[in-house]
């Protein structure tokens, strides 16, 4: 046994038998690294991470391979979720060094003092398909180091600089932000959808929700940016992206039409579709969604929220398969063989299952079928030559079975660690997700999650990023923050909570003292993904680039620029323009890249229009339900009963007014209208926006 035994990480706990004399990253690890003069093999993956199973399974557990790793390197084993602060530095050193995209696992070569002097992702244990092998590997890089190591030196201070170099463009002026990079962003998204699938790019294919947002966003200036998002939904929605048997959505497809995913189940992606597919009924105005996000939400519960409240972080791709026999096997828990399915279905039913879920085509996935939407309910009946009422009927009893024994099965691996990010970005998507569909179980399971984070991640005044079994620890990343505060401002809309709201003003206090970046004559550039009072690595980062997170600093200036307008509070707008001065020269050169900032920059431009209403208890949820079906996509309303506590900032200038029953607050910007008293007028008002 190693020294992985004692941490909290599923992903580290995973590998605590292997012969590899892994380290955490920490002191001791990197201590011992400058007292032998040894490079540092640096391993990063993630529990759900397929491919990080298999390198672990073909080298790590190798006692040959584990050998030479132990002779050669100090190595250490570092889990990308937990510690996002040295993922991102030695992804973007890999990139450099490579010139090509990193990935998971990533394997990277360092110094004693953490410089990176070579990497790679996956490497097989010997040669195979024009890669390396990695015992070959192994003792290239020690070689190379015990006789290169002044090169190493240099290139390490080039690295060093390019990498600084690339975290500092320069910043602008407020006078000179404009609305340039959104034209730019919807002619480059119009310009790369993919007309006949859907979504943007092609195989493997993501769902790159924040591009779809911003499509949603524009829909005002053009019509089909509207088409664009809904295309794609029901793609997404319809094919092999969406668990079409338990809920719930992969990480993405291998290939470009949407049908057989890799199945790896993440909470980031799905709290994000829960936002994305919510915000697409408010614009469609429709409850086109409402069964997926229903869907959606049941596996939240069900499979992802643990007792306590704060929600798991993934479900790995592989599991056993049916039979419990062998090695665990990719998809072997979502994918159906023909002989299964007959043993479960009636005659009628088997022939509404091959129609509606494509099984009655070839196998898509390795021999087996993945079910995928083929037909609607009209259509299946119109095939069949029944009732559209009784195609339904059968689907649901067909689901229902298919659901029933695939519980019967050997689950995949649950990663139950909650990290305090991914779970603001599900608060997010579950308290939209309950707004928009009635489903107030949702907002509960929201409210669980908040309240897990407040009892047992919000500790001496910081945030900490993750626990695991109720023992949290890691100071809290810049995603942590302002995600959280995203995550308050969604439930918030859903029932007015004074104390949440000055929790999120705490959340605000921090970043504003910890967080911030500046030049070299104090202007505020944004905001660096780690506190001043982290850990000292060799790059502090400030991240504008959407990756498979949006980027903190554009979900920062989302918030901070509507809480300026909620409360007055001009450091939180001040804070929105100086994370948009920083940014800009990455958001202008690359603007698809940067969606999440490009959210920001449209609502600093155009402010939303915000509402606040106030009357008495009894008829909160009435003027609730007005806000839902009246306000657009971009508006955010509160609904405050005048028994609250006293509240800070402008919220405390709007009272109900003497002899009213009800008062209504509409702003867009620091522009405000007259206040209304019923909700027909607020009605009438709200569509005009």
């Amino acid at each position: 046994m190693n020294r992985l035994s004692q941490q909290t990480s599923p992903y580290l706990l995973q590998h605590a038998d292997n012969p590899v004399d892994w380290h955490p990253w920490g002191p001791e690890a990197l201590q011992l690294a400058q007292q032998t003069s040894k490079p540092i093999l640096l391993s990063v993956g993630y529990s759900a991470c397929h491919w990080c199973h298999v390198m672990a399974h073909e080298s790590f557990e190798n006692p040959s391979i584990a050998a030479l790793m132990n002779e050669f390197f100090v190595c250490i084993k570092v889990d990308r979720e937990e510690r996002p602060d040295i993922d991102r530095i030695y992804q973007t050193a890999h990139l450099f060094l490579t010139r090509n995209s990193g990935g998971w696992p990533l394997t990277m070569f360092l110094t004693p003092d953490q410089q990176p002097f070579f990497g790679g992702t996956y490497f097989p244990p010997e040669p195979r398909q024009g890669q390396p092998g990695f015992v070959e590997l192994l003792q290239r890089v020690n070689d190379y180091y015990s006789q290169h190591g002044d090169e190493i030196h240099q290139q390490n201070q080039a690295l060093q600089l390019a990498m600084l170099q690339s975290e500092a463009g320069a910043p602008i002026s407020r006078e000179e932000i404009t609305a340039e990079p959104l034209h730019r962003a919807g002619a480059l998204l119009r310009e790369n959808f993919d007309s006949h699938h859907g979504g943007f790019g092609g195989a493997p294919k993501f769902p790159h929700v924040p591009s779809l947002e911003l499509c949603l966003r524009l829909v005002q200036q053009d019509e089909k940016f509207l088409q664009i998002a809904i295309f794609s939904l029901d793609k997404m929605v319809n094919g092999g992206l969406n668990d079409q048997v338990g809920g719930g959505f992969f990480r993405y497809c291998v290939d470009d039409r949407w049908q057989v995913p890799h199945f790896e189940k993440m909470l980031y992606d799905n709290g994000l579709l829960l936002t994305l597919l919510s915000q697409a009924s408010v614009a469609n105005r429709s409850g086109r969604y409402h069964r997926v996000i229903e869907e959606t939400g049941r596996w939240v519960i069900r499979e992802m929220q643990s007792p306590d409240g704060g929600y798991y972080s993934s479900l790995d791709a592989d599991s056993a398969p049916p039979e419990h026999t062998g090695e665990k096997v990719e998809g072997a828990f979502y994918t159906w063989t023909q002989e299964e399915i007959e043993a479960l279905l009636t005659k009628e039913e088997l022939a509404v299952a091959n129609k509606r879920l494509g099984l009655d085509q070839p196998a898509n996935f390795a021999g087996r079928w993945h079910p995928t939407i083929q037909q609607t309910p009209e259509q299946l009946a119109a095939e069949l030559n029944i009732s559209t009422k009784r195609a339904v009927v059968l689907i649901t009893g067909v689901m229902q079975k298919l659901h029933q024994a695939r519980q019967l099965r050997h689950p995949p691996g649950r990663d139950e660690k909650i990290l305090t990010a991914w779970n603001g970005l599900m608060i997010r998507g579950m308290a939209l997700a309950g707004r928009e569909t009635g489903q107030q179980s949702f907002i509960d399971s929201a409210e669980r999650a908040l309240t897990y984070l407040r009892n047992h991640h919000w500790q001496e005044g910081q945030l900490l990023a993750t626990s695991h079994d109720g023992h949290a620890h890691l100071n809290g990343y810049l995603d942590d923050y302002v995600m959280a505060m995203d995550g308050i401002l969604a439930l918030l809309q859903c029932r007015w909570r004074s104390d949440e709201f000055e929790f999120l003003q705490q959340l605000a206090e921090r970043v504003l003292s910890h967080f911030q970046a500046t030049d070299e004559t104090g202007n505020g550039t944004g905001l660096h993904f780690t506190a001043d009072d982290h850990e000292r690595l060799i790059l502090r980062t400030r991240p504008f680039a959407d990756d498979s997170l949006p980027a903190g600093n554009g979900v920062a200036a989302r918030v901070f620029g509507l809480l300026h307008h909620l409360t007055g509070e001009t450091r939180y707008g001040d804070l929105q323009r100086q994370i948009l001065c920083g940014g800009w020269q990455p958001l202008s050169e690359m603007p698809m890249a940067h969606c999440g900032l490009l959210a920001g920059l449209q609502d600093y431009l155009d402010p939303p229009s915000t509402v606040v209403v106030r009357t008495s208890s009894d008829a909160t949820l009435r003027w609730q339900q007005t806000l839902r079906t009246s306000m657009n996509l971009r508006g955010y309303g509160l609904v405050i009963a005048d028994q609250s506590e006293p509240l800070p900032g402008l919220l405390a200038e709007r009272k109900t007014m003497a002899g009213q029953a009800a008062t209504a607050y509409r702003c867009k910007g620091f522009h405000c209208y007259l206040p209304v008293h019923d909700q027909e007028t607020l009605e009438t008002t709200l569509g005009i926006d």
